[in-house]
């Protein structure tokens, strides 16, 4: 059985632009005579790879510890694209999803520097797809993502940025991207990783 790590390491994560970076500071050290090694961090809720809530956006969406974890514990299907996608690329996606595994249609993760149009976003939404990914910090354009944003997470569409996929082959995997369950939190880190089928 493989399985890919497709998180960042979160102190040196990349960080979206105007977010505050993560940090950390080790407040028990066994090297300077305490007990034990003791660590305390800060971070943004969308620092490295990360999901977004409904709420990041919509002011009574879902938060963090209310999406169902069958959004983001399942089957999934990993796609490389680089540039925008428009309607025409995500129904494509979304038939080869299908015939490489039906259920890992539900959950797409797009490999490589890929931009999810408005139009995309509505065809996503409109299938049924529980979770769209991407390896950029945000799933549409950096300088507008609003309305890719509130098409996706408005139809209960879980976003997870920031994941790692150059290792992995395009194909149908088990995916595992719980988020920390962080109570009426607009987005939480992820431990995420893809099993082989």
């Amino acid at each position: 059985m493989k399985i890919y790590d497709i998180s960042q390491e979160v102190f040196t994560s990349e960080v979206f632009p105007g977010d505050p970076a993560p940090h950390f500071e080790r407040i028990l050290s066994v090297e300077n005579g305490d007990v034990c090694n003791l660590t305390e961090f800060g971070m943004c809720a969308h620092n490295g790879t990360h999901i977004d809530a409904p709420f990041h956006f919509i002011n009574d969406g879902l938060t963090v510890e209310s999406i169902p974890l069958e959004a983001v514990v399942g089957k999934a299907f990993v796609y490389e694209h680089n540039g925008m996608i428009g309607r025409s690329q995500a129904n494509e996606i979304l038939m080869k999803a299908a015939k490489a595994d039906p259920e890992s249609a539900k959950r797409i993760l797009l490999k490589g520097k890929a931009v999810v149009s408005a139009d995309a976003a509505r065809v996503f939404a409109q299938s049924g797809v529980l979770l769209v990914g991407n390896e950029s910090q945000t799933v549409g354009p950096e300088d507008a993502p609003m309305e890719v944003h509130i098409e996706l997470l408005g139809n209960g569409v879980v976003l997870l940025e920031g994941i790692r996929l150059g290792d992995v082959p395009t194909g149908a995997y088990l995916l595992s991207a719980a988020p920390l369950k962080l109570g009426g939190a607009d987005g939480a880190p992820v431990r995420a990783v893809l099993i082989e089928l």
